[in-house]
This record gives C-alpha cells, sequence and structure tokens, in this order.
C-alpha cells in the first residue's frame, strides 16, 4: 500500500503507546462478498472511468465496498487508533467537559454511553468522540490528548477528505453522467458541513446481556450522510443486508476486516440525490463471534457529508432517466438541506420520549422522511 508521510510526529504523539490490531476470529463466518476498488489507478489513463465501471457494477447488488491503496500506511491509521484509545481512557468527569450537544443535533465532541435504551432495561455501549473539519466555523474546546496530536490528525483528516472521499465523488459523478467535480462543489472542504472524523469504542457485553440483546448491538439503519468510511477493525461484528432472490428475502452477512482497507457504504444524502438509484446501505452490529467476546471493539471512522445548505433534491442525470430514477416521488427529500437531516436524525436518536430501539421499525425525521431499523 502506498506510503504518505502526513506530518512530523511531535513529542506528544510519541508519548502514547503504539497500538497492536488484536487478531482476527478464527470462526468461519458468512462473509458479504464486496468489490474491492484499488485506488491506486485514479490517476493512471483511463483509470477512473474503469473504476467507475467497477463501482457501477458493484452497487447494483449492495452499498457496500472496500477500497485499497488509498495512501495511507497501516502505521499512520493504527495512530489513529491509538490517539483514540487514549481519549477514552480519559476519566469520565473529563470526557463529559467535551459532551456533544446531541439533544440539539450537535454531533461534535463527545458521546457518553447509555444515552439510547436499546431493550427495555438494556443502554447503548458505545462511547463516541467526533473532531470535525479543521475551519473556523467548527472550531471547539477539546481534551489534551487531541490538541498534542492535532498536527497528525488534522493531516490525516484532509488527506482522506482530499485523496480518498474526493475521489469517490468523482467516480459517482461519472457513472451519473455528470461533470467530474458534480458532488465535489456540494463537498467543500472549506464550506460547514458535518464532515468528520470519528473514534468509536464498543464496550464488551456480558454473555447475559448479549443472549438478552438477541446478539444484536445496534439494528439495522442508514447513515446520515453521503460516505462512512471504516478503517480495518479486526473485531468482526458489522454486518449487512444483502437482497435475497425476491424483493421481499433478505439475508446478514458479515463484513470482513480485509486487509489494508477501507470499509466504504453509501449514506442516505447519495440516496436523496439520486432519487433511490444509489441506495443508502443498511447495517448493523452484532456480537463478535466468541474468541473475540471479551474484546472492547475500537473504530476509526470518516463520516463524508454534504455542504449543510445543499438541498437534497435528486440530480439531473441521462442515467437517472434511462434507468427510471428521475421522477420525484414522496420518498424524496425535496425541501430539505443535509444540514436539517443530519441535525434531526441526531437530535431524534437521544430523544428522551424514545421507545426501546427494539419496539422501533420506523421513526419520523423530519419533513415527512422517516428513518428506517430492521432486525
Amino acid at each position: 500500500m502506498a506510503t504518505v508521510v502526513l506530518s512530523r510526529p511531535s513529542q506528544a504523539t510519541s508519548k502514547i503507546p503504539a497500538y497492536h490490531q488484536v487478531p482476527e476470529t478464527k470462526y468461519e463466518l458468512e462473509w458479504a462478498d464486496l468489490a474491492t476498488l484499488d485506488l491506486s489507478k485514479f490517476d493512471q489513463p483511463g483509470g477512473k472511468e474503469e473504476l467507475a465501471k467497477q463501482l457501477f457494477e458493484a452497487i447494483q447488488t449492495i452499498g457496500f465496498f472496500y477500497i485499497v491503496n488509498f495512501g495511507l500506511s497501516q502505521e499512520q491509521v493504527d495512530q489513529q487508533f491509538a490517539i483514540g484509545k487514549e481519549v477514552f481512557k480519559l476519566p469520565t468527569e473529563e470526557k463529559l467537559k467535551y459532551r456533544a450537544d446531541l439533544e440539539h443535533g450537535g454531533y461534535n465532541g463527545y458521546k457518553p454511553m447509555g444515552l439510547r435504551e436499546i431493550r427495555p432495561g438494556i443502554f447503548d455501549n458505545t462511547e463516541i468522540y467526533n473532531i470535525p473539519k479543521f475551519i473556523p466555523e467548527l472550531e471547539r474546546t477539546h481534551p489534551d490528548v487531541i490538541n498534542d496530536n492535532r498536527r497528525s490528525i488534522e493531516a490525516f483528516a484532509r488527506h482522506i477528505h482530499d485523496e480518498v472521499a474526493r475521489k469517490l465523488l468523482v467516480l459517482f459523478a461519472l457513472i451519473l453522467e455528470l461533470p467530474e467535480d458534480y458532488f465535489l462543489r456540494s463537498h467543500r472542504y472549506d464550506e460547514r458541513s458535518d464532515c468528520h472524523l470519528r473514534y468509536m469504542k464498543y464496550h464488551r457485553r456480558t454473555p447475559e446481556q448479549n443472549r438478552a440483546l438477541g446478539d444484536v448491538w445496534v439494528k439495522g439503519h442508514t447513515d446520515f450522510g453521503s460516505l462512512t468510511l471504516l478503517f480495518r477493525q479486526p473485531v468482526a461484528a458489522l454486518q449487512v443486508r444483502t437482497p435475497g432472490t425476491d424483493s421481499e428475502s433478505h439475508s446478514w452477512k458479515w463484513v470482513q476486516p480485509y486487509p489494508g482497507s477501507i470499509t466504504v457504504n453509501i449514506a442516505d444524502s447519495l440516496e436523496f440525490l439520486t432519487n433511490g438509484f444509489l441506495k443508502s446501505s443498511i447495517h448493523r452490529v452484532v456480537a463478535p463471534p466468541p474468541d473475540q467476546a471479551d474484546i472492547d471493539r475500537l473504530g476509526v471512522l470518516y463520516f463524508v457529508r454534504p455542504e449543510d445548505s445543499l438541498e437534497l433534491k435528486p440530480v439531473e442525470s441521462k442515467v437517472l432517466e434511462r434507468l427510471g430514477y428521475d421522477e420525484v416521488t414522496d420518498g424524496s427529500a425535496v425541501g430539505i438541506t443535509a444540514g436539517e437531516w443530519v441535525k434531526a436524525r441526531v437530535a431524534s436518536g437521544v430523544s428522551r420520549g424514545n421507545a426501546p430501539r427494539s419496539d422501533v421499525s420506523e421513526q419520523h425525521i423530519l419533513g415527512g422522511k422517516s428513518a428506517k431499523y430492521y432486525d
């Protein structure tokens, strides 16, 4: 995998213990068959077109795929895991100083675990720390471990935006026969949007809790923005909802931690913008297999979201016309902006009036639009 030197490590960075990925499960699970895009082809003659064709074929069945050769070494990725691990080791009272304003749709900063009731009497087991784009409008306070490593965090996040998300958005424009920069115009780094880098920790559960939950930690759902990028996570827990042989059947398959990869899934905004052609991927988190059951699951993710002001109305595309996705339906998000959609989904997720998530299959969000949850 190609290596890019992001920044010279600071003295504080050297004090953080090195992070070592845990071994993969030895269990033979039913893995999803996902396409792998080699981003090193992007700048080669005809490379973009080849990747767009491959991506078009991949998304016909499922909105999940892998990317490799994205310009970061495993050492650089593991440095972010190391920073995230140190964040979650901080005392609770320290982390709560940076709590996100979740109740009002703010997702940047710290989310403590236990805010959402999963089943009656059982609450979520996730801690999250979200770092927004490094632009003046989104500056906020952070704990010292973030501040001391800001250079490497910012360089890492900007690389993802400039060298990974940018290329993927160009590929989607090519698929739709739009100008290459079509989606880039609404995903500019210096404009206000809810793109963020995330450190996430799933705390291990007891066998009794897992039995009570039916081994499902997070019900099937879609993500809010354009794309979600998950850096390789060896603890198997992510599953994707795959289509069956008819419109009614489906199955859950495990997403394998493919070496040297990022797992990418399409999210709500691209589905709205393409009137359902690009489908927001349904996925869930379940209890890991027995040989990983006692391991906390640490994750590093990047969420790509459109600029807050973008109205989520379908684009005009000859491809959508040819395929029959050009008619605006009641399922569209005309009149809703990307910023409004994200804030409404975040706030609805922590509303105190919510029923346990196990009892919810659909939740009204905004403007007649709902979020669905799947067993």
